[in-house]
């Protein structure tokens, strides 16, 4: 039969009215990162603790701890996990993460010959919907994701991966539970997190969220790790990375002492984890300037009460030996904030100590008067979007003129109400009197 005859198999073409689908809110089993109903992945090169993180997760959803829909409430976890073993590896980390054993399932397909078989997608998918009901499990590990697809199926194509993983989604819709599959990284040597997952494309566009543990590269001792989440459908995109370390942890057993690791969790970094990834790239040279870098600007930012002018800051920076683009790296070391004030507008580089501290210091008041052409002050300092990163450089080249411009103009001596000088800049309007400025000229006229 050619695709242009009909089928005979019943397939049909249904429609709905939108205004007949009721929209529904998005429920987090992790606040903010984990939606419920969907499917989502975790990447990451071997050996960083990806499963010692999805037990520390098991244990938290287990006894009911972890933020989100089901804080208080535990429920169920499903593993389907091959690669290693359960008694000597995935039940002693669970017990080291304080999970309740009775609430986590090893999932497994048997033969009708009474076989240990892989669980396969898409053809065991039915039996694994009623498993899930039955359990009532808020989460579906899949470790590793790749080896569940079916034998049929190339790992390497989208139409293939789609076939499995679509149906899969759909699944974790309709019985209100996450899918977490887990993969690894390929050796491409890309700074792009999603670039990085194995396989065909398909697997990061299915997936809502995809979550990505590298090493911190920051890190003299190589033992830190930085948690985070490149890519968030449902959820905010500016999560912080989450920095955790690897304990050991001793388990009795019946035959003696067992030994495996536990995640230990540190601090938040509001670096992303993309910019992680292009640290961890530079060469030697690179750290040492950046280092440098860091050292001069952590500096620099706390003797101006911890907020500056990013224009000012790569001047005196460059000055002092540093390149713009080094002093850049250096700002996302540190962790400083990036936000806008003004109009037009001026960018500051803020410590995130310092992130909504309050009035805007005089040194940022002084700055602000020179740039703003006209009208009383803005006062609410915005924080950018990752989308507007860019658009802020250009903001800071247009800046970074302005100061070192030699064809700068003077400040207006106007005296304003509180007795001190203007200090807006001179304008050149036709109409307006080259002794002041645009402001104080208009004001003239309304009084006149």
């Amino acid at each position: 039969m050619s695709d242009l005859e009909p089928e005979q198999s019943g397939r049909r073409v249904v429609l709905r009215r939108a205004s007949d689908i009721k929209p529904r809110r998005v429920k987090w089993l992790w606040d903010g990162r984990l939606a419920l109903g969907t499917m989502s992945l975790f990447a990451g090169p071997e050996g960083m603790g990806k499963s010692s993180v999805c037990a520390w997760l098991a244990a938290q959803i287990t006894r009911g701890l972890l933020p989100g829909e089901n804080l208080g409430q535990p429920r169920s976890v499903l593993i389907c996990a091959t690669e290693d073993s359960w008694e000597h590896t995935i039940v002693p980390r669970l017990m080291a993460a304080g999970a309740d054993l009775t609430k986590v399932y090893q999932v497994e397909v048997m033969s009708a010959d009474d076989l240990h078989l892989a669980l396969s997608l898409p053809r065991d998918l039915h039996q694994m919907e009623e498993t899930a009901k039955a359990t009532d499990a808020a989460l579906l590990l899949l470790d590793p994701l790749t080896s569940r697809l079916g034998e049929a199926l190339d790992t390497h194509k989208d139409a293939d991966v789609r076939r499995a993983l679509e149906p899969l989604a759909a699944i974790a819709d309709r019985v209100d539970m996450s899918v977490l599959g887990l993969m690894h990284h390929n050796k491409s040597g890309s700074t792009d997190p999603l670039q990085l997952v194995m396989g065909s494309k398909a697997f990061t566009a299915v997936a809502r969220s995809v979550h990505t543990v590298v090493p911190d590269p920051d890190d003299e001792a190589g033992t830190r790790r930085l948690f985070g989440t490149p890519k968030n459908n449902l959820g905010p995109t500016d999560l912080p990375s989450m920095s955790f370390t690897m304990a050991p942890h001793s388990i009795e057993t019946d035959d003696g002492t067992a030994w495996t690791a536990k995640v230990v969790w540190g601090s938040e970094h509001a670096g992303s984890i993309r910019d992680a990834m292009q640290r961890g790239a530079e060469s030697t040279d690179d750290k040492s300037a950046t280092s440098e870098a860091a050292g001069w600007l952590g500096d620099f930012i706390e003797m101006n009460g911890g907020v500056a002018a990013s224009a000012e800051i790569k001047r005196a920076g460059i000055k002092a030996g540093h390149q713009e683009h080094t002093l850049k790296r250096a700002r996302q070391r540190l962790g400083l904030v990036i936000e806008h004030d003004g109009f037009p507008r001026v960018t500051y580089w803020r410590s995130e100590a310092h992130v909504g501290a309050g009035p805007q210091s005089e040194h940022q008041l002084e700055h602000q008067l020179e740039q703003t052409p006209r009208g009383e002050l803005l006062t609410v300092l915005t924080v950018p979007t990752r989308g507007e990163e860019t658009q802020s450089e250009q903001w800071e080249q247009l800046e970074l003129h302005r100061e070192t411009s030699p064809n700068r103009a003077p400040k207006c001596p106007t005296a304003r109400p509180n007795g001190r000088p203007c200090g807006l800049r001179l304008r050149t309007r036709p109409e307006v009197e080259r002794d002041c400025c645009n402001r104080c000229h208009d004001e003239r006229q309304a009084v006149a």
